[in-house]
């Protein structure tokens, strides 16, 4: 078995991106400055009770929102399951949503977009996989990478 297409796969991010990538991005979005797509992503966390935030890529594909978690089953990722809504905020702009977690079926075209769009970013963690890829190749990968769709709440 793929070691990247099992659903508890989970890669943690390096110093650089927690001390400095994620911290810069998260400001600039708070003030108002979306870099290239960023939102802060708050959930309840499902045991703490409290508001988590991270810094996320929002997907708008023909209308349709989409977010991604190329790093796997992350703890944002369990929080938003749990919570069954979230607030995406860029600046003073807030939106609450409902994300529904797309079947492996359904994620192909998805993944594919999120690869062109932001593949110089978040492409290392995909393994070979690319914004070319059959079908069958996303297919492949698809349960180690949580993708949710998302309406208004």
């Amino acid at each position: 078995m793929n070691p990247i297409a099992t659903t508890d796969r989970y890669i943690e991010p390096g110093r650089f991106t927690k001390k400095v990538f994620n911290p810069l991005v998260r400001q600039l979005t708070r003030w108002g400055l979306s870099v290239k797509g960023s939102r802060e992503l708050s959930v309840v966390g499902r045991s703490s009770g409290e508001v988590r935030r991270v810094v996320v890529n929002l997907l708008d594909v023909d209308g349709d929102r989409y977010l991604v978690a190329p790093r796997g089953n992350t703890q944002w990722v369990r929080n938003v399951r749990a919570a069954g809504r979230a607030e995406l905020r860029v600046g003073r702009h807030v939106d609450v949503v409902a994300p529904v977690e797309l079947a492996d079926a359904e994620k192909p075209a998805i993944i594919r977009e999120y690869l062109r769009r932001w593949k110089s970013e978040v492409g290392m963690f995909f393994e070979g996989i690319d914004e070319n890829a059959t079908d069958d190749q996303v297919l492949a990968i698809a349960p180690g990478f949580p993708v949710f769709a998302l309406s208004p709440a």
